[in-house]
């Protein structure tokens, strides 16, 4: 291949690059110069609920709340990985069965330990 074919590769990619950022900043900028800009009180205001915000919005959580997430998105994913092996299972043989038990005992021992560390007791 020559140095000029490789150049209009470079260039297709950087034209295609191109389109995506205007295709996303267009619409933006237009939203941006053609939108009323007419505020008043009741549009500036905060909203929550209908009710009007006493106090300070800056509310500090457990971080046993973080760890519940935590757990459960690690839950989460391993539905998602096996899910497609169940799916899959005649067709992949032993070799796959191991590999998912070793898989679902790594984190069934995560969640022993949480458990025994009391990470999953609400108070």
């Amino acid at each position: 291949m020559s140095c000029s074919s490789y150049f209009y590769q470079y260039l297709f990619v950087a034209v295609f690059f191109a389109f995506a950022v205007i295709f996303a900043i267009l619409p933006l900028a237009l939203a941006w110069f053609l939108a009323p800009k007419k505020p008043f009180p009741a549009k500036t205001a905060p909203y929550e609920c209908g009710l009007a915000s006493r106090g300070n919005p800056w509310i500090q959580y457990q971080a046993q709340y973080y760890l519940f997430a935590l757990i459960f998105v690690l839950f989460d994913v391993e539905v998602i990985f096996i899910y497609p092996w169940a799916v899959a299972f005649k067709q992949l043989g032993m070799f796959a069965f191991v590999e998912m038990i070793i898989f679902i005992a790594i984190l069934s021992f995560g969640l022993l330990y949480a458990w025994k560390k009391g990470l999953l007791e609400w108070e």
